[in-house]
């Protein structure tokens, strides 16, 4: 699967750059997969294993410019090597082609319905999620699955990504204080994720009910602290 006819003395990613330098060409391209990431950062906070890039080159061949999804999985790599973190995604120097690329739909149109497709099925990427918030007839959240090579789209709402053990949907939520449609992770069941910020919402809300509770029974909570 790596095997793309690469030179003998290759470069290491400190050696190549982070990603094409093409900007992103709306804020959802960075926000949308940082969600996804922060998400993770909790999910997973005490697996090693994963990595999670957003807007960063995958590099295939040292003399070919970088493939740069908005944000793409790893399973099987080292969540990080050093406090530097990873400039660039190298693929012969991981040895393991991500395992789900994203792409969010802009209004200038960069192919993400054609040659991305042959592109990334041609690196083996597993699920190819393709995110456009301004379709009206089509969904806006399409997932496609190698299967023989080609990629084929997966129906379900949520759908259930097995390799993973997530699922991937979108809804209507609050990041960031904006309220619109995002992309969020769901369990086997169909339940979403909660992101950092609902999670603390959460236990602060569990707080302010125990506190309740003490004072129901005469007890100043502040006399505990």
């Amino acid at each position: 699967m790596l095997n793309f006819n690469l030179p003998r003395y290759l470069p290491s990613a400190e050696e190549l750059p982070d990603s094409d330098e093409t900007p992103v060409d709306n804020e959802l391209q960075e926000l949308i997969p940082g969600l996804l990431k922060a998400i993770l950062l909790t999910l997973w906070a005490e697996r090693m294993d994963w990595f999670f890039g957003v807007n960063m080159g995958i590099y295939y061949h040292p003399d070919e410019l970088p493939i740069v999804p908005d944000g793409f999985l790893s399973l099987g790599v080292e969540r990080c090597y050093d406090e530097e973190l990873r400039p660039s995604y190298v693929l012969w120097d991981e040895n393991v082609v991500p395992i789900l690329v994203l792409e969010v739909v802009s209004p200038n149109y960069r192919k993400e319905y054609s040659i991305k497709l042959d592109e990334y099925a041609a690196l083996g990427v597993l699920y190819y999620v393709i995110y456009s918030s301004r379709r009206r007839r089509q969904p806006r959240l399409e997932v496609h699955k190698l299967v023989n090579g080609k990629y084929e789209l997966q129906e379900s709402s949520p759908v259930w990504l097995p390799e993973i053990g997530l699922g991937i949907g979108c809804e209507r939520g609050n990041y960031g204080g904006i309220t619109r449609e995002w992309l969020y992770w769901y369990d086997e069941s169909g339940k979403r994720y909660l992101t950092p910020q609902e999670q603390i919402h959460e236990v602060q809300n569990h707080v302010t009910k125990l506190e309740d509770k003490l004072r129901e029974l005469g007890i100043d909570p502040e006399s505990l602290s």
